[in-house]
């Protein structure tokens, strides 16, 4: 039995890994620390969490615990993920991994160290709408891909203690939304693409509430990625990514949560065909590879150097667009 505990009483932890435990048998949420004891207590009752804990380090000091999630604000990612591999536990970081990359490199020097595992939160990685998307382009139906568009935009409403409106904890349309589309198209299409222009709407001083970027992968496609979070948005959100090669076209739609509704139009010789993907969640297929990963049967496919490349693009994205990353903006208000 893999017992997990909840570094922060996060509203995201429900959905994320207390659901997607619950379908399982050889997992069990066995404890929640949050900032205080009253705030641990009151999540634990609200989920039927066994243990509450009113500091981070009781959790980590506990040899009870095999996994910690941590669900922290990004500023303090580094900091609890690190100690927690350090006291031998295994984590699963949520998205994003840290706050630049110099503290990516710190916290998978620390996961090697320990001999434990440090995987990050992408879960849409592990859905199968994913792996289909991967598969299309292995097999060579869509030809030599040139061009590629991606987008996540959603509206966010500024709210007292917004996580995703405060710059020094890791907000920011960049790190909270477009961390996705960065991702997927690394991850499909490899290498250290270059940044050919990159820009930002800031209502607020280093606050992005809209980001766009010009990429050009080395012996691949040029590509297009945008993510916003502004408030005049419409109600639903875009989670986008279309592919054009010489041999077809492929637009996918809800590529983060196709489990709540997700489409795929491929076409080729001139005939579209749309189609879906049978799945869990995304959580539930995270879960599953994160247990799998722990038992030894796979090796993790986040965390790790691609965590690192992960925060490095988004580091060098704030600077092309003249703005701080987010570590130094922390940094500076420190």
């Amino acid at each position: 039995m893999i017992r997990i505990g909840l570094l922060g009483a996060a509203r995201i932890a429900d959905r994320a890994i207390i659901q997607p435990a619950a379908l399982r048998s050889d997992v069990v949420i066995a404890a929640v620390a949050a900032s205080n004891l009253e705030k641990a207590q009151a999540f634990a009752q609200q989920f039927d969490i066994e243990l509450a804990l009113g500091s981070y380090d009781e959790l980590l000091a506990r040899d009870d615990i095999d996994l910690i999630y941590n669900a922290l604000p990004p500023s303090l990612h580094a900091q609890w993920s690190i100690k927690a591999l350090q006291q031998g536990k295994h984590v699963l970081c949520e998205k994003p991994f840290a706050m630049d990359a110099e503290e990516a490199k710190a916290m998978v020097a620390a996961a090697e160290s320990s001999g434990r595992l440090l995987i990050e939160g992408y879960h849409y990685r592990f859905h199968p709408v994913f792996a289909e998307v991967e598969r299309l382009l292995k097999s060579g139906e869509l030809g030599s891909i040139h061009t590629v568009r991606s987008n996540f935009s959603v509206r966010i409403a500024e709210t007292p203690g917004s996580l995703r409106h405060n710059v020094p904890l890791g907000g920011g349309a960049l790190m909270d939304l477009g961390c996705y589309p960065l991702h997927w198209l690394r991850t499909l299409f490899g290498g250290s693409p270059q940044i050919l222009w990159a820009g930002a709407i800031c209502p607020k001083p280093q606050l992005d509430s809209n980001f766009e970027l010009r990429l050009q992968f080395p012996n691949g496609p040029l590509a297009y990625v945008g993510c916003a979070m502004s408030e005049h948005l419409g109600r639903h959100h875009d989670a986008s990514l279309y592919l054009e090669g010489d041999k077809g076209q492929l637009e996918v739609l809800n590529l983060v949560a196709p489990h709540q509704g997700h489409k795929l139009c491929l076409t080729k010789d001139g005939q579209s065909q749309d189609y879906q993907l049978q799945g869990d969640t995304t959580y539930d297929h995270q879960l599953a590879h994160v247990v799998a990963c722990i038992k030894g049967e796979i090796k993790p496919l986040t965390g790790g150097r691609d965590a690192i490349e992960q925060m490095q693009l988004i580091d060098d994205a704030y600077k092309a667009a003249g703005l701080v990353p987010r570590g130094s903006v922390a940094a500076e208000t420190a």
